[in-house]
């Protein structure tokens, strides 16, 4: 039962603090373990922000169709984990996640608060966005709660993928930000999160997940504030305390509220608080909240070694994608051969992929392909005539350099099915969201050459810099490569000395459907295309093509 006292608060306006009073199992109503929220902080008079835009405007992505849920990870070879409610014997049990969380809120706030009245209309003009991100949260939701109350903190941190990535695993920002937690490089490798071709902890759920209650305990325990601690998580420790600084050295308070500060991270907070009061008063603002089941929902795996993520798909009855969702921190179409080696499974699903997994020698867990190095090969070229790294070839032969001898015979790491089926891939990720650029209407792509920056680019087609690593799946701080590339979009570009030197050539997907006698080179000259352009929009390692075989082709239809 939630009650709320009303109590007089600063500048003589009326606040609510809430009790939060637990039903006893017998089902009668007690006072027990109510828990009153700390004295309301001032609200600040600076004018309101910008109406909100729907957390980070490059998030603009529908959930994709899926039914996950939370974890049981892992202990002895299964690593299950246990996963019980820790915040109460006398807790009552939910069925529902939001419900539980809701029902321990802390965190003080005044609806009367002008900051806090900008946020909570927007959510009430956009009930549809936090139902959809309520459905996106379905697979990690109980796993974060867990977690959160285990640690005793603030339930309404579970709230916080919301704010930074829509509950989005992939979700990737401008500022080079990843993940459901939006860690940035640095600060995930000060927290532990391991990156490199194969994997990126920051997109991790597990891995992701306790380094960003980590770093919010950190927070916390330096400031003594769970507003300052948001703030800083947003904004970075440094910028909060130069602002707290500031207001000290003028005799102003050091509150969040009073602080000046970057206008996003003024948004912040308030967004946070907002959410949580509208999630919990639902009813009074006629949102409807999908159901996300108050129990664990998948399993973490040990799988003891490097294993092909379709196979894994296959074994464990799953469709790829949605073995992705899951395990989100995997790059490649394999997991890393450093690890971590697990993987996390629906638990319907857990004990087929046990089974499969057991049953399955694990030299069969990858393919291989055996390649003899012919005169004028060097590991660079072979890296790109297989899609992959030279890192990747040295590791798999133990080669201490880049030195290769004719004759020699290397182990290269393939893929059991085309790349272009991994769709979750950080490639195919990119490539997806070029395709769908591309086919919204006029665009050219442009191969980058030595020298060129996005801003080099940008100019030449007089775009923002800012749209282009957008329509790329780039952030600008990403670095270009020879070769590389990029979709650009002429319908909000004008005219440019490239651009027309380019014909404004427009581009439509096609599927094409590979016949008997085909070959990239007549397929290419069909479409006025070039072979390598075929080989990089489907990611072929090779030239050989099968009958029955899909193609994706980017065709200038306004061409000879």
């Amino acid at each position: 039962m939630m009650l709320y006292y009303q109590n007089d608060s600063f500048g003589g306006k009326k606040a609510y603090r809430r009790i939060l009073c637990c039903l006893g199992l017998t089902g009668t109503v007690l006072l027990t373990g109510c828990q009153t929220s700390k004295p309301l902080t001032a609200s600040s008079q600076a004018p309101e922000p910008d109406p909100p835009q729907s957390v980070f405007s490059w998030f603009h992505q529908e959930p994709a169709t899926q039914s996950l849920s939370a974890e049981a990870a892992a202990r002895a070879d299964q690593e299950t984990l246990q996963q019980t409610d820790t915040t109460s014997s006398n807790t009552v049990q939910f069925n529902n996640v939001w419900q539980r969380i809701s029902q321990q809120f802390s965190l003080p706030y005044s609806v009367d608060n002008p900051r806090m009245q900008r946020e909570i209309a927007w959510f009430k003009r956009n009930p549809r966005y936090i139902q959809r991100v309520s459905e996106r949260a379905e697979p990690y939701l109980f796993y974060i709660a867990e977690l959160i109350e285990q640690r005793g903190l603030p339930t309404e941190l579970a709230l916080l993928p919301v704010i930074e990535s829509a509950y989005d695993p992939f979700a990737y920002s401008p500022g080079r930000a990843s993940g459901l937690w939006q860690f940035i490089p640095s600060t995930g490798k000060y927290f532990g999160l391991k990156q490199n071709w194969w994997y990126d902890g920051r997109r991790d759920v597990v891995a992701s997940t306790n380094a960003a209650l980590d770093y919010l305990s950190k927070l916390y325990t330096h400031l003594g504030d769970w507003e300052l601690a948001l703030a800083s998580y947003n904004a970075g420790e440094g910028t909060i305390l130069k602002a707290m600084r500031r207001n000290k050295a003028s005799g102003k308070a050091q509150d969040y509220w009073s602080l000046d500060l970057p206008r996003e991270t003024e948004q912040y907070v308030p967004r946070l608080l907002a959410l949580a009061h509208v999630i919990a008063n639902t009813e009074r603002y006629g949102i409807q909240m999908p159901s996300v089941a108050n129990k664990p929902y998948f399993q973490k795996i040990k799988t003891q070694g490097q294993i092909d993520l379709a196979l894994a798909a296959d074994m464990a009855a799953l469709p790829l994608d949605r073995l992705y969702q899951l395990n989100p921190g995997f790059n490649q179409w394999a997991t890393d051969p450093n690890g971590p080696h697990y993987l996390l499974v629906p638990i319907s699903q857990a004990k087929q992929f046990q089974n499969a997994l057991q049953a399955l020698p694990p030299n069969k867990r990858m393919k291989w392909q055996r390649y003899q190095v012919r005169r004028g090969d060097s590991l660079i070229a072979i890296a790109h005539r297989f899609q992959t790294r030279t890192k990747v070839i040295q590791q798999a032969n133990k080669l201490a350099s880049h030195r290769i001898r004719t004759g020699q015979t290397l182990l290269i790491p393939q893929a059991s099915q085309l790349l272009s089926q991994y769709t979750k891939t950080r490639t195919q990720r990119r490539l997806g969201k070029q395709a769908r650029v591309a086919a919204q209407g006029k665009s050219v792509y442009y191969k980058v050459k030595r020298g060129d920056s996005f801003w080099h680019i940008a100019r030449q087609y007089d775009v923002s810099v800012k749209s282009l690593s957008k329509w790329n799946n780039l952030s600008p701080r990403d670095t270009l490569k020879p070769g590389q590339r990029l979709v650009i979009k002429l319908a909000n570009a004008k005219s440019s000395t490239h651009a027309s030197r380019d014909k404004r050539k427009v581009r439509r997907k096609v599927n094409y459907k590979v016949r008997q006698g085909d070959s990239l080179y007549r397929i290419a000259t069909r479409f006025n295309v070039r072979v390598d352009d075929i080989q990089d929009w489907n990611q072929l390692p090779h030239t050989n093509l099968k009958p029955g075989q899909a193609l994706t082709l980017f065709v200038n239809v306004t061409g000879t």
